[in-house]
């Protein structure tokens, strides 16, 4: 069976695509890249109305260029509107997540035996298609209800992977030769297995993976207590000191209309935290633009926070309708193009701050992960480059970053 995969939206779509495809490799299923395949999985997402767009038009766009494919349909998207994506052709099979290694199997060879290979473990996934950073799932589902948000409906309530699930998942990847594992989820914060939270399944992957570091995949402000602060600054690298800390606003008048469970003033508080404990650490975030009602003087007040956090990357989103979330019913939309000036404004500003982060680092020694030949990620999230022979994809190296370009690359 020859199978591609197509996935939009977030890193725990990623991981959980990869999951997939790991398990179907493990069947002996062979995964394709720019060619046609049998099966042709879609990946999708729904977070705004324009991941919606993306998600059709990539749908439309697999049938065309696999004329003879099934193709198996998943994701968010996919769980919001299944009646949609089943009319537009009779080859779409749309799919719950956990049964995409079999229904694809299945649907390339009904009649053949089989065994489901994750009934003896998450396969591991390296190699050709996968990525050398390794997702780990440890989560899903969110129980806030941001009010531009309509992924807490698609994913449903927060709930945890067993700690025990977890620590076998990263042990199997780590033996395959994974030297950075990503912890991920949609609320990663909340994870809460029989009383252990977030630190203290950390402090179990840290002895379960020796040689091995961790990377937080993306976290909640509000869900980064004194116990994961003290295990970051006292891990020495092993658990990135780097954190995305989605902001959504610097204005508290915005953040209380998107339902944010913080505020401006606690924001920047926890940032201060985070600094005093760990100097060094690199700091990303979330940004929406033109949120209804949002003023100039709002925007400014993003800027003011942004400018004292020193982000070093900002993702900047401009904000878009998702039907079915109370922001999208409010009178009060910005007009496309105040949204489009802020937003460019914002990247500018994003893009001084990466080179200000960058430049602050110069003459400091971090260790990076090889993704590829000839370049890798440092522990602060920054690409890092060698102009001659380097170490191989894969390594985990310590590296003195003594040169920066202007595009904000560190050349070793």
């Amino acid at each position: 069976m020859r199978f591609s995969i197509v996935n939009i939206g977030c890193k725990v779509n990623r991981v959980e695509v990869d999951a997939a495809a790991a398990e179907l490799m493990a069947r002996g299923a062979q995964m394709v890249q720019g060619e046609p395949a049998d099966i042709v999985v879609v990946n999708t997402c729904t977070v705004t109305a324009e991941a919606d767009k993306k998600t059709r038009k990539a749908v439309r766009q697999a049938l065309k260029a696999n004329p003879t494919a099934q193709l198996v349909v998943t994701g968010c998207a996919a769980v919001m509107n299944p009646s949609w994506f089943e009319s537009l052709d009779p080859r779409i099979h749309v799919v719950a997540k956990p049964q995409v290694a079999d229904a694809a199997w299945k649907l390339f060879a009904p009649d053949a035996p089989h065994e489901a290979v994750a009934a003896h473990g998450a396969p591991a996934r390296s190699g050709l298609g996968f990525r050398t950073r390794v997702g780990i799932k440890a989560q899903d589902g969110c129980n806030n209800a941001c009010t531009f948000c309509i992924v807490h409906v698609a994913r449903g309530a927060s709930r945890s992977v067993p700690m025990a699930q977890v620590l076998a998942d990263a042990r199997t990847q780590a033996a395959a030769g994974a030297r950075e594992l990503v912890l991920t989820g949609i609320n990663l914060g909340a994870y809460d297995d029989g009383g252990t939270g977030l630190a203290g399944l950390l402090e179990a992957l840290l002895d379960a993976c020796p040689g091995v570091r961790f990377r937080i995949g993306s976290i909640e402000p509000r869900d980064v207590d004194d116990a994961l602060i003290g295990l970051m600054a006292e891990s020495d690298g092993r658990i990135c000191r780097h954190l995305h800390l989605p902001l959504q606003s610097g204005s508290s008048r915005v953040l209380s209309q998107m339902n944010r469970p913080y505020d401006a003033r606690e924001f920047r508080e926890l940032v201060d935290r985070l600094r005093t404990a760990m100097p060094s650490i690199s700091l990303s975030t979330d940004i929406i633009v033109g949120f209804p009602g949002e003023t100039e003087g709002d925007f400014q007040q993003t800027l003011a926070v942004a400018r004292d956090a020193v982000f070093s990357k900002i993702h900047v989103f401009r904000y878009s309708k998702r039907a079915g979330t109370p922001a999208a019913e409010r009178a009060d939309q910005v007009p496309a193009e105040i949204s489009a000036d802020r937003s460019m404004r914002l990247q500018e500003l994003g893009r001084a701050l990466c080179q200000a982060d960058a430049r602050s680092r110069l003459g400091t020694s971090e260790r990076v992960l090889v993704e590829r030949e000839g370049q890798g990620t440092s522990e602060s999230y920054h690409p890092v480059r060698w102009r001659a022979a380097g170490p191989q994809p894969g390594e985990l190296v310590r590296v003195r970053l003594t040169e920066l370009s202007e595009g904000g690359i560190f050349y070793a």
